[in-house]
């Protein structure tokens, strides 16, 4: 597991109620967390890992695995 995947990891496990380990391949959408806590998941990534992404260009990570791919390519 990359760096990255284990500080998003940190941040699922101490910010979203999914009540097991994230998997990284699914579907975010299909994982049970509200629209309000992917936002708030969101600005927390947007500080851990200096990004500026709004709302709107969130929507184009479809699994976690997308957004981690997103960061290690910025790095």
């Amino acid at each position: 597991m990359s760096s990255t995947e284990d500080r998003i990891k940190k941040i699922v496990n101490d910010n979203l109620d999914v009540g097991r380990e994230p998997n990284f391949d699914a579907k975010l959408v299909e994982s049970g967390v509200s629209s309000v806590d992917c936002i708030t998941f969101f600005k927390i990534v947007n500080e851990e890992f200096g990004l500026g992404l709004v709302a709107e260009e969130c929507r184009q990570f479809e699994t976690l695995r997308d957004l981690v791919t997103f960061i290690d390519a910025r790095g």
